[in-house]
């Protein structure tokens, strides 16, 4: 990247900003929570902001700061556990596929389309029926979700790419075709693809928050931003900071990753 380009991206420097700050707190619930997430205290029962706890109890007495951190945590891994998953098999679809064309294409491309037209939730509530609730189904149920979109992506950019000088030079000096499609080509998609990598970021940490909330995604005793949510909903108006805190930690994540993303494409 142009160092220079990047002092004058507003987008990247907030999103790398902002999504540094998540991450650092994130990183820190995986080695230090105040309390043990899970740990009831009848007698801090909706126990308000203090030093003592920062943003308060639950109406279990739980330290919500401390679930928060711990659900964060959760709900990072499941993301990048979903995106791991779509970028990997997206890659490899993708640049069979646009590389090679021809029936193959016609083949997976036609099977990835009619996965692509159901919305990735309903998808992921599908593989979630058969393999039951769970962080690890989740992450499973929602990482094959997210491929189409990612072999779409890749598949567009091998089939730009595939005809360029560059390519022609490699094939010339007798390199081989996955040579040339994965030390080559692959490079050269790098923009887009970590920019695609970006949003598949938000929109998995939105999918496990909102399969949480539903109560089909990561279960008990491990907290989740989503699962707090609905666990607030029914004290929304009597005691707001319970929902307030875990939604607006998903809503910075959401927003940094989105900042990285647009940054990413004006590069």
């Amino acid at each position: 990247m142009n160092w220079k380009k990047i002092r004058k991206n507003k987008n990247f420097i907030a999103g790398s900003i902002l999504t540094g700050i998540m991450l650092f707190m994130i990183l820190m619930g995986c080695f230090y929570t105040p309390y043990n997430p899970n740990t009831m205290d009848p007698s801090a029962k909706f126990a308000g902001i203090s030093v003592k706890h920062l943003m308060g109890c639950d109406n279990f007495g739980r330290d919500i700061f401390s679930r928060v951190l711990s659900g964060s945590r959760t709900t990072l891994i499941v993301a990048a556990g979903n995106v791991l998953i779509g970028v990997t098999f997206g890659i490899l679809i993708g640049a069979l596929t646009g590389y090679y064309g021809g029936i193959l294409d016609e083949v997976l491309m036609r099977i990835n389309d009619a996965v692509f037209a159901f919305p990735s939730i309903l998808l992921a509530l599908l593989f979630i029926s058969l393999l039951g609730s769970g962080k690890y189904h989740v992450i499973i149920a929602l990482g094959i979700a997210f491929v189409p979109s990612f072999a779409r992506i890749v598949r567009s950019e091998f089939i730009r790419n595939k005809n360029m000088d560059y390519v022609k030079s490699a094939k010339l000096q007798g390199a081989g075709d996955f040579r040339i499609m994965f030390v080559h080509i692959l490079p050269n998609t790098m923009t887009v693809l970590l920019s695609a990598i970006m949003i598949g970021f938000n929109n998995a940490v939105l999918a496990e928050a909102g399969m949480s909330f539903l109560g089909i995604g990561v279960q008990p005793p491990d907290a989740s931003l989503g699962r707090m949510l609905s666990e607030a909903q029914s004290f929304l108006f009597s005691v707001p900071m319970y929902a307030l805190f875990p939604g607006l930690t998903i809503i910075l994540l959401v927003l940094g990753f989105g900042l990285l993303s647009d940054g990413l494409k004006n590069e």
